[in-house]
């Protein structure tokens, strides 16, 4: 097997690595790909994949309970072989007409997990008919296993920087007044953000992932904020908010001191983390901060995060207003659009208003707080 020469936190040219080796011992595996599961949603999302042509599933989510097969290998803890994947020509699931589309006729499909969880799916797939014989799965099995190793490293060493972050975090969440189902929410309108603008910003579906991971972060920098300042019920005044500001530039000092001490310096997407943390307070036509950046000078991720955040804080009840409804939180938003928020971000939430509005009910605050005023409220602090 030729050595894979990429750094460990790269999963992808790892993956595509590989699949080279692999082809040399079995001809006919035309796509190796991984979606992962989150339990919270029910959701499978498409992740990373190795494919020799143009891949039939990015940028895909599906729930788990609409595609029963799969709960039942993830249930049965079994994989699968399919010898003619034109017995789903009449499917319902857009994943499987996409496959048949772009010619692939077999498949095999092994369920994963994460300290006895499921962590997601991995699958293999091919234009021949019937080409996972018994012989081929006994050599895909070690395949697998080394996949989904690579797959949890990986995805170990995100949770452990999360962890970390989320752990000097959690002062500043008893503090503030937002909650965790905040976080949830916002987390999740930055991928749908992120996930409508992918033909047009190229990105992956591992950078949307980063995004998904990486975005409940955005105000780690509260923590050393005073409480004076922080717990605020009315408006600060100037100097108060010059020290609110500090925060993203005291969240990248302690989010590279996390990746200092986890060793994760070399990690690819700690930019993309870095950005979420320092950028996601700057504004469209340079006004806002730290450094006052203008347009495309912003970082996409950043960007999509200030309309998640700023989106999620109208909606939701706080100590110092009632939720606004949907409408006015997207009047609000487009009326900002092209000045402060990126259009294309705001249009792309404002596409996908009805999945929005399903995350809301889903991860709802718990009537943590009781209605009032929303009477000169400010949203973006």
């Amino acid at each position: 097997m030729t050595p894979i020469s990429c750094s460990p936190w790269d999963v992808k040219p790892q993956l595509e690595a590989l699949h080279r080796n692999l082809l040399r011992e079995i001809a006919g595996i035309d796509r190796i790909a991984a979606a992962l599961y989150d339990p919270k949603t029910d959701a499978l999302k498409t992740f990373v994949h190795s494919t020799d042509g143009e891949s039939p599933l990015a940028h895909y989510d599906a729930l788990l309970e609409d595609v029963p097969s799969l709960g039942e290998l993830a249930r049965e803890r079994r994989p699968r072989v399919i010898d003619d994947l034109s017995v789903f020509a009449g499917s319902v699931h857009e994943h499987s007409r996409r496959l048949l589309e772009l010619g692939y006729r077999s498949s095999y499909t092994v369920p994963f997990y994460d300290n006895g969880i499921l962590a997601g799916f991995l699958f293999f797939d091919s234009r021949s008919p019937a080409l996972f014989t018994t012989s081929v799965v006994e050599k895909l099995r070690v395949y697998g296993q080394l996949i989904a190793l690579i797959l949890l490293h990986g995805l170990t060493s995100l949770r452990t920087l999360g962890a970390a972050v989320r752990v000097a975090s959690r002062v500043t969440h008893e503090r503030d007044p937002e909650t965790g189902a905040h976080l949830d929410r916002m987390s999740r309108y930055a991928r749908l953000i992120a996930r409508r603008l992918s033909g047009s910003g190229g990105f992956t579906d591992e950078f949307v992932e980063y995004l998904f991971l990486f975005s409940p972060l955005h105000d780690i920098g509260k923590v050393a904020i005073p409480d004076r300042i922080l717990l605020k019920k009315g408006r600060l005044d100037d100097e108060e908010f010059e020290l609110m500001k500090t925060h993203v530039l005291k969240g990248t000092g302690i989010v590279d001191d996390i990746l200092g001490e986890l060793g994760l310096e070399s990690f690819p997407n700690a930019l993309v983390l870095r950005n979420v943390v320092l950028r996601h307070h700057e504004a469209i036509d340079g006004s806002g901060y730290p450094d006052g950046l203008l347009g495309n000078e912003i970082p996409i991720e950043a960007r999509i995060v200030a309309v998640a955040d700023v989106f999620d804080a109208l909606t939701s009840v706080r100590p110092y207003k009632e939720a606004w409804s949907p409408g006015d939180a997207f009047g609000y938003l487009h009326d900002r659009a092209g000045a402060q928020f990126d259009r294309e971000c705001v249009r792309a939430l404002e596409a996908e208003a009805v999945a929005a509005e399903g995350i809301r009910l889903r991860f709802p605050d718990e009537g943590r707080w009781g209605r009032q005023s929303r009477e000169g409220y400010t949203p973006d602090l």
